[in-house]
């Protein structure tokens, strides 16, 4: 189950992002916005639900959250843009700042 989360997310919403995959949590972060979606199967599934409600695409980074080892990593295909990032890690500092700080502020410590 996908959620948007515009604040920390619950316990329940957390719990239904973690079951898809079970070790980890896909995610799409609106870093204009400061929105997440997270708990698809692929991070284009979590951009969806963003673009539906008026994301940008160019504002929306793929990550995923470790809740084991509490790590933010930045491996996506939506990280894919050609005039900003041509690679799908994050390559950009200060966009990846703002996509952990972000996951971190929705998703840790649920």
């Amino acid at each position: 189950m996908i959620h948007v989360i515009r604040t920390r997310a619950t316990k329940q919403q957390y719990d239904d992002m973690l079951a898809k995959i079970i070790l980890y949590i896909k995610v799409a972060v609106d870093i204009r916005q400061g929105i997440l979606a997270g708990g698809g199967e692929l991070h284009s599934d979590c951009e969806n639900e963003l673009t539906a409600i008026g994301c940008r695409s160019e504002d929306i980074w793929g990550a995923d959250w470790q809740p084991r080892s509490r790590e933010v990593r930045f491996d996506s295909i939506i990280n894919l843009k050609p005039r900003t990032n041509r690679s799908t890690n994050i390559v950009d500092p200060a966009i990846r700042n703002q996509v952990e700080t972000l996951v971190r502020s929705l998703l840790e410590d649920v």
